[in-house]
């Protein structure tokens, strides 16, 4: 079965935690460099997605210096660069559905930021659309969130909650397999 590794929106417009609140694992960023030096070692390809904000007040607008990869993935050797301006992968340019199909990738092994959002998001269409979906936990990171909720009042979930239950929910609802940046290397060594 062919893989790709699909690594999500890690630009450096997520470490300003005056603009997105507090986080959790910072090991993110360790563990996805880890992830793309098994990746390339294997020859396999490697997808960047990159987040466009529309909103020129958000770091991840392509004005701002917050657009840009973090530089263990803009260094990475990639096969396929998708732009996007919305929350799944799937609805950016090019069209990552048709480029999977075209190099006969059976199986995606996704991270990223946010785990809640973009990766959520981007694993459940891959599950929708057949592929083998494998989110790595620890290679993702979020962010805390405090809201008014019609019927429930203020709801707060620190990041470490929706991780959590995004893996949960993705996990239990058959979208994608929950696992580790140690699990996936060793798979892929002994795969």
């Amino acid at each position: 079965m062919s893989r790709a590794l699909i690594i999500i929106d890690m630009q450096l417009g997520f470490d300003d935690l005056d603009f997105w609140g507090s986080t959790t694992n910072f090991g993110c960023e360790e563990n996805v460099a880890r992830l793309i030096v098994e990746w390339e070692r294997a020859g396999e390809p490697i997808v960047v997605v990159r987040h466009d904000s529309l909103s020129d007040s958000s770091p991840l607008h392509p004005a701002n210096p917050g657009n840009a990869l973090v530089a263990a993935v803009d260094r990475a050797g990639r096969a396929l660069l998708v732009v996007k301006n919305v929350n799944s992968a799937f609805y950016g340019s090019p069209d990552l559905h048709t480029w999977l199909q075209e190099a006969a990738i059976e199986e995606l092994v996704i991270c990223g930021i946010q785990t809640n959002m973009c990766v959520e998001t981007t694993a459940r269409m891959a599950g929708n659309l057949g592929y083998s979906t494998v989110v790595v936990l620890d290679a993702t990171r979020t962010f805390d969130l405090t809201a008014e909720v019609i019927g429930l009042g203020e709801v707060h979930r620190s990041a470490d909650e929706i991780m959590a239950s995004t893996a949960l929910v993705l996990q239990e609802g058959g979208f994608a397999r929950i696992a580790t940046t140690r699990e996936v290397i060793a798979a892929g060594a002994t795969g």
